[in-house]
């Protein structure tokens, strides 16, 4: 099980208008604002990620809306870990239970899970707040990171999952959010 004092999530690449070209787009969408939502009331730290913003453009509204004083981390690379500004935040908050949301499951979320579960790291990957163009993609991605030792999640059950109790601080706030 996962905890609060040593989770973080990786928002990878929900960018431009291949962010409106995902399976189940709106789900996509809604789910992500539950989950960035929860993390922030539950001051879970997370890692904000853009593939080559130049040519795919910035972040979706929807979530960076959220983000608050955060600025997102470029990348030209598929895996995060390949990244050097990332490894630096990762290894900065020196978390080992990470969550992965974002796009496309196939490929940049996929590739960051077998690196990050290389590295030692347990790995969870929020099933709605994951998808690619295809849902047979999206599928294969989720199964390759089953194969690879991670697993998978719901927003709500890790929502849950990191609260532990009905005493856990924000817990009548995340009841509201996922209503």
């Amino acid at each position: 099980m996962f905890s609060r004092d040593d989770t973080a999530l990786v928002l990878i690449d929900i960018q431009g208008r291949l962010a409106t070209l995902m399976h189940e787009q709106q789900r996509l969408y809604n789910s992500l604002e539950i989950l960035v939502k929860g993390m922030n009331i539950l001051k879970i730290p997370m890692i904000w990620m853009e593939q080559v913003p130049s040519s795919l453009g910035p972040t979706v509204k929807e979530v960076s809306d959220l983000m608050g004083h955060s600025t997102p981390i470029a990348k030209n690379t598929f895996s995060c870990c390949d990244s050097e500004e990332f490894m630096n935040e990762f290894n900065r908050l020196g978390r080992s239970g990470i969550l992965l949301a974002g796009i496309e499951t196939h490929i940049c979320v996929y590739q960051t899970a077998a690196d990050l579960v290389e590295k030692g790291c347990r790995v969870k990957v929020v099933e709605e707040c994951v998808s690619s163009r295809t849902l047979n993609n999206k599928q294969i991605g989720l199964e390759a990171i089953k194969g690879i030792g991670g697993t998978v999640t719901s927003c709500e059950m890790i929502l849950f999952e990191l609260m532990k109790s009905t005493e856990a601080e924000g817990f009548k706030e995340i009841v509201r959010l996922i209503k």
